[in-house]
């Protein structure tokens, strides 16, 4: 059998995720080990397939590397990393200008401050747009690195959106500062929580599911 870790909680069933090359189950607190066992064994196509996939993302991550004349993706549109001659770098709506003789890593922090810094404007005008619709006041707007998470919002009415996020089309950026605002209203993914997303945004559904596509083009690209 397939090494694996095993984590006892508070739950009804039986559940396996693979991610980078390692397995975790999930079990409740008394369930016994034969049937999780049996619930492995049941499985096992699907995780060596799953393992598989795994290993091919991997690879791509290790060997993803960014060099002039690439194109970066940008609130859904593809532009070019250009060579410039100076010393300043940002992004001048055609393409991510770059001082030369760069290597590789150095492109790709470059890439990150300017995306940052699109995104953190780019987002706050956006939450301003929406909170004002919706009739909401957040108590601050901050970009962070998140790597799993678009977006959260705390108790405390915080909003923290990931700089990633600046990479999807302009509507699903909309989508996400949307459902982070809702969480002011409901703090949970309630009928009446999609309900406030609903209202602002009724084709939710079809940019979350364009925001999942981007989630797995970003799965094989280490952006640190």
């Amino acid at each position: 059998m397939t090494p694996y870790t095993l984590t006892h909680s508070n739950r009804k069933t039986i559940s396996i995720q693979v991610c980078d090359g390692f397995i975790t189950v999930r079990a409740p607190f008394l369930c016994p080990q034969s049937e999780i066992d049996r619930f492995i064994l049941a499985k096992n196509d699907w995780i060596q397939d799953k393992l598989e996939k795994s290993r091919q993302q991997m690879a791509q991550r290790e060997s993803f590397a960014l060099n002039y004349g690439d194109k970066v993706i940008l609130r859904g549109k593809l532009y070019p990393i250009t060579e410039y001659k100076g010393t300043l770098a940002g992004f001048d709506g055609e393409c991510f200008y770059l001082p030369p003789n760069f290597n590789s890593n150095q492109i790709k922090t470059t890439c990150i401050k300017i995306y940052r810094k699109i995104a953190k404007a780019h987002l706050a005008n956006r939450s301003s747009h929406y909170a004002a619709q919706m009739n909401l006041a957040p108590v601050s707007i901050k970009i962070n690195s998140a790597k799993t998470r678009w977006g959260s919002c705390s108790s405390q009415k915080n909003i923290n959106f990931s700089w990633r996020l600046i990479m999807a089309d302009d509507d699903v950026i909309d989508y996400v500062v949307v459902h982070e605002l809702a969480h002011l209203v409901h703090m949970d993914h309630s009928g009446r929580f999609w309900k406030v997303v609903e209202n602002v945004v009724p084709d939710y559904r079809e940019r979350n599911k364009r925001l999942k596509d981007l989630q797995k083009r970003l799965a094989v690209q280490d952006w640190g």
